[in-house]
């Protein structure tokens, strides 16, 4: 029997990462086994769930993550496609929690499958946010086409460059996503570093934050809300990429236009 049985506060959760997981397929942004999705559910963990005992030994993390004693998550599982996480969840995910050391993990159900390789970075950004005292539970990470490409132009990758671009390009995106998008030099997939880059990025204030040649990583409060913001954005680059196969530069909002917005609105300046 399934965790989710007779738990439907934690199902609904399980199967929302489902729905995005679809989502990120269908756009074309998780091809094979690319991107992860992590989720803090220890708030829909009941007493039963917690005298469980774990189906596989305790693993490391690979880092003492001390804020994250007593917490579970729902994570995508290591070359797991996400197409096949839409449509059965627990086959291609696992609920794990966090040993009393911070430094190592179980797995608790349903299948022994190993959480996604990048399990440390993503546990260390859940780790600092904790920390912060932020609401924020979800965390993504995905491959969007429009903005990957933007990635390869020196000229984007300086500081809020990209951002005020992006913000320019219809209202909705400084509206949806008014911390607009930070930026991370290329560094190797996986590594120590490029979690420590993310977490200084999410420190200076981004929900969203683009590894240079490789993707997004988006937080917040849940996974709806994190893809949805990595959505808008990417709409944006595809207006800007269509305006420019036109033949001519769009000349996006104005500032003084975005300003209007951030005031009415009560956005970020």
């Amino acid at each position: 029997m399934s965790i989710l049985e007779n738990r439907p506060a934690l199902s609904a959760e399980v199967y929302k990462v489902a729905e995005v997981a679809g989502y990120l397929w269908e756009k074309g942004w998780a091809e094979r086994n690319g991107g992860n999705i992590t989720v803090n559910i220890t708030e829909y963990v009941d007493d039963a769930m917690r005298a469980m005992p774990a189906i596989t030994k305790p693993m490391p993390i690979g880092a003492t993550l001390p804020n994250l004693k007593g917490c579970w998550f729902y994570c995508k599982g290591t070359n797991r496609r996400m197409r096949d996480l839409a449509r059965r969840p627990m086959e291609n995910g696992s609920i794990i929690r966090i040993c009393d050391d911070c430094s190592n993990y179980e797995i608790v159900a349903d299948e022994p499958v190993k959480p996604t390789s990048e399990l440390p970075s993503h546990l260390s950004v859940h780790n600092y946010l904790i920390g912060k005292g932020s609401n924020y539970k979800a965390s993504v990470h995905t491959h969007p086409i429009q903005l990957v490409a933007m990635s390869h132009n020196p000229m984007f990758l300086k500081k809020d460059v990209l951002s005020h671009l992006l913000w320019s390009m219809i209202p909705e995106t400084k509206a949806f996503c008014p911390r607009g998008l930070g930026i991370v030099p290329y560094m190797l997939p996986s590594s120590v570093e490029l979690a420590e880059e993310t977490i200084k990025a999410i420190d200076d204030n981004y929900d969203v934050v683009m590894w240079e040649k490789h993707g997004v990583f988006a937080v917040g409060d849940d996974v709806m809300e994190a893809f949805d913001m990595v959505d808008v954005l990417n709409k944006s680059a595809i207006i800007y990429r269509d305006a420019r196969a036109m033949g001519f530069i769009p000349d996006g909002m104005t500032p003084e236009q975005m300003q209007e917005i951030s005031t009415v609105f009560n956005l970020p300046k």
